[in-house]
């Protein structure tokens, strides 16, 4: 299960009988006492008998063997921080040397997990969480009967934590796919995965919330049950009461590491579009409208005349983007998106998220006391939604990093004046322990704030480059062993 303050999905259920008491001795008089049916305190009436709990054993028969065992092995790279300045002579020098602490970059340390999944086509077409197979050099799909096959990652999806998986293989079983918006609070639900390893283990509860957010996760308005999910359930399908797939079982809050009574799934229609797309265009591609936002208060609202506590107070635009191009300005509040009421920024951020890049959208603000319609034409997303496939270029470079040139809010940051961040690192570059994410500053000592000049640099090189390379608060120098 994902591991934050949120984990990943039990619960207990009880129901407390009211028993009769008779002192007097009840075996020689042969008194059976009466069933005691609940009596409404305010009424008198006589309440209907409680009714069973549900049966679940039929949708474990049907859907059981379609959930799948996911074991995943890779290596993660040594984070590049400053070495502690130890003397050579000093007993713990060598223990920091060999085990490549903080300071020596590249080295690699062996890596195991697991999760589940579930089939959504006979083909082999399997579904799970994008945190479960991260980072994996190798998958491992494991079914019910045994089998077990080496499975592809097709894409994944880090915003929506949503990874596609193939195996090949012919006339699997296969889950059937519902309608969360079908499914209401308070309704029972049913999860099926591998907790701690413990494989097609079965939980059940009912559905505690819906659209919730939660931090650093804008694209996805869960689905909070008590159904119990621990580390090993990620991934896994959430059935409603008819059989049906309506989410993956994806975090739970927790202090302790283990499930504590919150669970929180990914809505299966949120991960059909991003599914969708990355087995047929091999990536997700998101709308975006360029502003800054934050929620709206009592206090805020008042200030700007408005009725109720409601929409996406607009606090920044960044020039150039598909919002100033259409004139919305700080201090606007958006009301609406194409239709859509906003009540919160986050639900904002799934509206724009949904349409393709190109496509035009009516805003509808609060400005100066009143509502405005505009229209804004939506950019390309930057938030980078990962491929499994590195690019044939990229393979066959001899440093193997993919960049970009450094955007006007990241060049702001404090000791950053120019560079590159990286995209993807793979071959040479992934070896010397660069990764997605870091700024690139210079090759050789030469500043770098073209791709151009990187390319050029690793061109005319003999056999290793150095690259000055920063990691949020670090910087060091990174010696690259070109292929």
């Amino acid at each position: 299960m994902q591991a934050k303050t949120f984990r990943l999905t039990l619960v207990a259920l009880a129901i407390a009988g009211v028993a009769g008491a008779v002192t007097a001795n009840i075996d020689s008089l042969n008194i059976q006492p009466a069933p005691v049916s609940p009596v409404n305190a305010v009424s008198g009436t006589v309440a209907p008998s409680v009714a069973a709990l549900p049966n679940f054993s039929a949708i474990v028969a049907k859907n059981g063997p379609a959930v799948v065992n996911i074991t995943v092995s890779g290596h993660s790279k040594v984070a590049m921080t400053e070495m502690p300045q130890l003397d050579p002579n000093d007993p713990l020098y060598e223990f920091f040397r060999r085990f490549q602490a903080p300071g020596q970059p590249g080295g690699e340390m062996p890596t195991h997990g697991m999760g589940s999944g579930f089939i959504i086509s006979p083909d082999g077409v399997i579904i799970t969480n994008a945190h479960v197979v991260e980072g994996a050099s190798e998958v491992i799909v494991k079914l019910t009967d045994k089998r077990e096959f080496n499975a592809k990652v097709v894409g994944v999806d880090k915003p929506t934590d949503t990874a596609v998986l193939k195996i090949d293989a012919k006339n699997l079983p296969a889950v059937s796919l519902g309608d969360p918006a079908q499914t209401g609070v308070g309704e029972w639900v049913l999860a099926i995965g591998a907790p701690f390893g413990f494989e097609n283990s079965v939980t059940a509860g009912i559905v505690s919330g819906k659209s919730r957010t939660l931090p650093d996760e804008g694209f996805v308005p869960f689905i909070q049950t008590d159904v119990a999910v621990n580390p090993g359930n990620s991934g896994g399908p959430l059935f409603n009461m008819k059989g049906e797939v309506i989410g993956i079982n994806s975090q739970i809050y927790s202090r302790t590491g283990g499930y504590q009574g919150l669970s929180f799934a990914i809505p299966i229609d949120v991960a059909l579009k991003v599914g969708n797309q990355l087995l047929h265009e091999g990536k997700v591609t998101r709308g975006r409208i360029g502003v800054g936002v934050q929620a709206i208060n009592q206090a805020l609202a008042e200030s700007f005349g408005l009725g109720q506590a409601a929409g996406a107070l607009v606090d920044s635009v960044p020039e150039g983007g598909p919002a100033a191009k259409a004139g919305v300005r700080p201090g606007d509040i958006i009301l609406k998106f194409d239709g859509h009421p906003i009540q919160e920024p986050t639900e904002l951020a799934r509206y724009v998220s949904d349409l393709k890049p190109g496509s035009e959208a009516k805003l509808t603000l609060w400005r100066e006391g009143g509502e405005k319609d505009i229209a804004v034409r939506l950019g390309a997303s930057e938030d980078l939604a990962q491929t499994a496939e590195v690019p044939a270029e990229l393979a066959k470079s001899r440093l193997g990093l993919a960049v970009r040139p450094l955007m006007p809010q990241e060049s702001r940051q404090p000791d950053i004046n120019g560079g590159l961040v990286v995209e993807r690192s793979t071959g040479a570059a992934a070896r010397a322990g660069i990764q997605a994410g870091d700024v690139v500053l210079a090759v050789n000592g030469h500043p770098v704030t073209d791709p151009g000049q990187l390319r050029e640099f690793a061109t005319k090189a003999d056999k290793r480059l150095a690259l000055l390379v920063q990691r949020g608060n670090s910087r060091l120098f990174v010696p690259v062993e070109l292929g």
